[in-house]
C-alpha cells in the first residue's frame, strides 16, 4: 500500500511538472478594430500609433477597419468578442460619446467596455472646397439661409461627431432647424466625408483637424473655423470659434482611446497601459499627430472614464436641444 501511495504521488508530481505554464499575454496576434473607414481621424490616429505600439508588443497588432453605423458596427463586434484581450478597439468620440447620446437603440453602452486609456484629443475644423466660392463662415451662412437644402454637410455616419458638429455649428451661426434645413450626407468614414467636400458632393465638413490637415496643406480644402481657443498651427487662416463670437463651440473636440470588452483581465489592462505609456512617449508619433493639430496626453483609466462620461453628458444635452435624438 505504501509503495502504491509513493507511485501515485510521483505520478501527480510528474504530471504537474509536465503541464505547460499559462502563456503570458499576448502569445498570438491581437486584432485592433478601427470602427471607421480609411483616411478619417480614427484611422489616421490608429495607424500612426500602431508603429509605436508595435515596438511595445511582442506580437503583431492587426489593424482592421470595421465600418458602419457611425462607429457602432465595429464597436459592437468588440463588445461581443471574447474578453481575452485579443480583440481590442480604437474607441472614438463618435462611437462612445456622440452615438450613445444620439441613438436610443444603440446595441451597447459605455459600460460594456473597459477603457485602458484615452491618449489623444483633437479639435474640430469646418472646411469647404477651395473652388466652392465660400471663403468664410459668413459666406456659408448666407448660402445656407438662401433656401432649404442649399447647403449640405458630409459625415462619417448618423450619430457621428461629424453629424452632430455640423448641425451644432450651423445652428449656432443662425440656421433655423439646422437638422432639417441642411442636407446630411452620411458616409463610412471621415476620409470619405472630406473627399465628398473635395469633389463637390457636399458643401462643408466639420471634422477633426487630423483628418483635414493634408487637404488644407495641399490647398484642396479651405478651413473656415477651428474650435481651439487660439488659432491652430497648419490652419492659421481659419479664425477660432471665439473670434467669430461662438466660444460655446470650443466644446466640440474629438478623442481617441483604446478599450476592450468589459471582462478583460487586470493583466491585459495593465499590459495595454504599459504599451500606451511607451507609445505616447514616442517622439515620432507625437510629432506626426501634433503636426495634425492633435494633443497627445495619456489619461489613466479612471480619468478616461470620467472624461468620456462628461463628453457624453455634454453631447446628450446638445442632442436634446437640437432635436437630434434618434428613437429607433
Amino acid at each position: 500500500m505504501r509503495n502504491l501511495l509513493k507511485i501515485t504521488a510521483a505520478a501527480v508530481v510528474g504530471s504537474t511538472l509536465a503541464a505547460p505554464a499559462l502563456a503570458a499575454y499576448p502569445d498570438r496576434p491581437v486584432t485592433m478594430v478601427i470602427p471607421y473607414g480609411p483616411g478619417g481621424a480614427t484611422d489616421i490616429s490608429a495607424r500612426t500609433i500602431s508603429r509605436a505600439l508595435g515596438q511595445q508588443s511582442p506580437q503583431p497588432l492587426l489593424m482592421v477597419n470595421r465600418t458602419g453605423a457611425g462607429g457602432a458596427t465595429g464597436s459592437t463586434a468588440v463588445k461581443n468578442a471574447d474578453a481575452d484581450g485579443y480583440t481590442m478597439l480604437f474607441a472614438r468620440v463618435g462611437s462612445h460619446s456622440v452615438n450613445p447620446a444620439m441613438k436610443a437603440t444603440l446595441p451597447y453602452k459605455i459600460e460594456d467596455f473597459r477603457f485602458v486609456g484615452v491618449y489623444e484629443i483633437n479639435p474640430v475644423v469646418c472646411a469647404t472646397a477651395m473652388n466652392s466660392g465660400i471663403n468664410s463662415m459668413a459666406d456659408l451662412m448666407k448660402k445656407a439661409n438662401s433656401a432649404k437644402g442649399a447647403v449640405s454637410y458630409s459625415s462619417s455616419g448618423v450619430g457621428s461627431l461629424l453629424h452632430l458638429a455640423a448641425v451644432m455649428v450651423l445652428d449656432s451661426f443662425g440656421l433655423k432647424d439646422a437638422a432639417n434645413n441642411a442636407t446630411h450626407i452620411p458616409l463610412k468614414g471621415g476620409g470619405a466625408a472630406a473627399t465628398a467636400v473635395l469633389n463637390g458632393t457636399a458643401t462643408v465638413v466639420c471634422t477633426n483637424s487630423s483628418a483635414l490637415a493634408g487637404f488644407v496643406k495641399n490647398k484642396q480644402l479651405r478651413p473656415l473655423m477651428v474650435t481651439t481657443p487660439k488659432r491652430l498651427a497648419g490652419f492659421d487662416d481659419a479664425p477660432t470659434a471665439a473670434e467669430l463670437g461662438k466660444p460655446e463651440l470650443e466644446q466640440l473636440v474629438g478623442w481617441t482611446g483604446i478599450a476592450g470588452p468589459k471582462g478583460i483581465s487586470d493583466e491585459v489592462a495593465a499590459t495595454w497601459r504599459k504599451w500606451l505609456a511607451g507609445a505616447t512617449a514616442d517622439k515620432d508619433f507625437v510629432g506626426k499627430m501634433t503636426a495634425r493639430g492633435s494633443v497627445i496626453r495619456l489619461m489613466d483609466p479612471e480619468e478616461s472614464r470620467k472624461f468620456i462620461h462628461t463628453q457624453y453628458s455634454t453631447f446628450r444635452k446638445l442632442v436634446d436641444q437640437l432635436g437630434l435624438r434618434i428613437k429607433n
